[in-house]
């Protein structure tokens, strides 16, 4: 009796490229650290890539990574430096002494401008090199919030009340802006148009507190959104890509981010939720005995899929919508992010590396 040699199938070799050159730098270390906690060994042959703030590839060892107890991932300038083919090859990854590598697909794992903005995503179409997450057009739609707002709008779901302020206007027409937000009222939330919910983002609570929180929101960009502070629950989704193009997209289970305690910012501080304070909790599928309950997740789902089609997402994106006792889901005023899990590439099929 002869025995055959069971040959095991080779592992998808991802780069997972992390940091980045904008202000949402240590947030994309925090975020990697999970991919990389998360990503199955025994599929996935990992090369990491840490891009340093002044925009410089370097190689990571993936040992030292693994062994790291912070909650963020390191990034190392010793390492080697590294850089995308000039033109598409196995290789696609070229090393400054000559070692280069083969990779099958590239997790961006970045935030803010630069990384989730259709910028990376366009050097990695140029490179042709499959990688994660939406394409250039859906990613560069939901990183600007006001463009984002106009298209839901667009496409019959209600938003948060917005007045989006430009720097040009801010410093020639100062009366006119204040004019527009008198109109939808305080407490306001103001924030940069391309950043995440965090940097330069503050409560407003009054007329005399607004020209402080622009004059910081601009700091970091040339256009800042002043949207009506709403008292809802926040209910967050996944939109995920059928394998299809012609099946309608799969929504994830709706969960919701809590804060046990009410935040606090002035406006002269960011408004950052404190962290133990947060907790997540899973709403269950829909049943019929739960009611105004279930028919809300329902509605979110719905709206969630509705927004992800008018981004132009190509693969995931997470989506947050408010809802009250009195009104119907509605896209969060924070910005909605084109975010990695499934890549648009058919080769960059890892979205099952997500556990739960």
């Amino acid at each position: 009796m002869t025995t055959r040699a069971v040959t095991q199938p080779r592992r998808i070799r991802v780069a997972v490229v992390y940091g980045g050159r904008s202000s949402e730098h240590e947030v994309a270390l925090e975020s990697a650290k999970c991919v990389l906690e998360n990503l199955d060994p025994e599929r996935f042959d990992v090369l990491p890539i840490a891009i340093d703030k002044q925009g410089a590839w370097h190689a990571q060892d993936l040992k030292k990574l693994r062994a790291s107890t912070s909650k963020a991932l390191p990034v190392d300038s010793s390492g080697a430096s590294v850089a995308l083919a000039a033109r598409p090859t196995d290789e696609a990854i070229v090393g400054a002494s000559g070692d280069d590598a083969r990779i099958d697909v590239v997790f961006p794992v970045m935030h803010g401008p630069l990384c989730e903005d259709g910028s990376i995503q366009g050097l990695f179409e140029l490179a042709d090199v499959a990688y994660v997450g939406s394409g250039v057009l859906g990613s560069a739609v939901c990183m600007d919030k006001d463009v984002a707002k106009r298209l839901v709008r667009e496409a019959g779901l209600p938003a948060v009340e917005y007045v989006s302020v430009k720097h040009a206007d801010w410093s020639t027409r100062a009366q006119r802006v204040r004019a527009q937000v008198d109109k939808i009222g305080y407490p306001v939330f103001v924030k940069p148009a391309t950043l995440g919910s965090s940097v330069g983002v503050h409560r407003v609570e009054h007329a005399e507190q607004l020209a402080a929180a622009l004059d910081d929101a601009f700091r970091y960009d040339r256009k800042a959104l002043v949207e009506r502070a709403v008292n809802a629950r926040e209910i967050e989704l996944a939109v995920l890509s059928a394998l299809d193009p012609a099946d309608p997209p799969l929504v994830s289970v709706a969960g919701e981010i809590i804060r046990r305690a009410a935040s606090t910012a002035t406006s002269t501080s960011t408004w950052i939720p404190t962290a133990p304070r947060l907790r997540c909790r899973r709403i269950s599928r829909p049943s019929k005995r739960r009611g105004r309950s279930t028919s809300r997740a329902r509605r979110s789902s719905r709206s969630s899929a509705t927004a992800w089609r008018a981004w132009t997402c190509s693969s995931i994106a997470t989506a947050a919508s408010c809802c009250s006792t009195r009104s119907t889901p509605s896209p969060a005023s924070r910005r909605s992010a084109c975010t990695p899990s499934y890549g648009r590439h058919p080769g960059s099929r890892i979205a099952s590396c997500w556990r739960g």
